[in-house]
């Protein structure tokens, strides 16, 4: 079964998303980018809400350059405030043997401070206009990690989805090189309605959304409603 995660700025979106049913709350700031960093008070908040419906949540914490030692502070600060799942994108990266060292970094941070929190590391889509690296390849670069799950996102949120810039044939091999190597994967980025035919037959382990399950696009807020149609049809 695919898990449905739902990407809550707040308090009132994530309620929403919990109450369509969401099986991940996932905490971000769209403001700060695709997996843009939330404060750590916020994080807190709703990881004390999540806990008590015996849900998951997941935090994002940036979508970075080469900087391991600040991204493995933000790492375990989002673990400390109550996360899940620590998700990190490799934005800036053009090289396969810094990301490789970068998610290490990550992963100790996290695992040092409790082994049973995941990381999961994303790339992008749309990587070619972002100058980043291609996500196909990531599976074979991130085997070695110690890495949990490995994600593919849009970098540039301009009503673009992940369908325009990869092909099905591309986002399969995705999911079978991770799964051979023991990762779970997950697919977000301008993910539509229109959508779902294909994702239901690429079958990921986790689906990503926002402004799908937002009542007038990103910026605006979740609504419940939405969140339990797209579980629906999914599911």
């Amino acid at each position: 079964m695919i898990k449905v995660l739902v990407s809550p700025k707040n308090l009132e979106e994530a309620k929403e998303a919990l109450r369509g049913g969401a099986g991940i709350i996932d905490v971000k700031n769209p403001l700060e980018g695709s997996l843009g960093a939330n404060y750590p008070w916020i994080i807190r908040e709703i990881a004390n809400l999540v806990k008590k419906t015996g849900k998951e949540m997941s935090a994002t914490i940036g979508d970075f350059d080469f900087k391991p030692g600040t991204g493995a502070l933000a790492a375990l600060g989002a673990a400390h405030s109550g996360a899940d799942y620590i998700k990190v994108g490799l934005f800036s990266f053009s090289d396969w043997k810094k990301a490789n060292l970068f998610i290490r970094k990550i992963v100790k941070a996290v695992k040092d401070y409790n082994p049973g929190k995941k990381v999961v590391v994303a790339c992008y889509a749309d990587f070619r206009r972002i100058g980043s690296l291609n996500p196909v390849e990531l599976p074979l670069h991130a085997e070695d990690t110690g890495v949990d799950g490995l994600m593919i996102d849009t970098a540039i949120k301009d009503g673009k989805s992940t369908f325009e810039f990869m092909g099905y044939d591309e986002l399969s091999s995705f999911i079978e090189r991770s799964r051979e190597r023991g990762f779970f994967t997950a697919i977000a980025g301008g993910i539509g309605w229109s959508h779902l035919p294909a994702i239901k037959e690429l079958s990921p382990d986790i689906i990503g959304v926002r402004t799908m399950v937002c009542e007038n696009g990103r910026d605006s807020s979740i609504k419940g409603e939405l969140v339990a149609r797209l579980i629906k049809e999914v599911c």
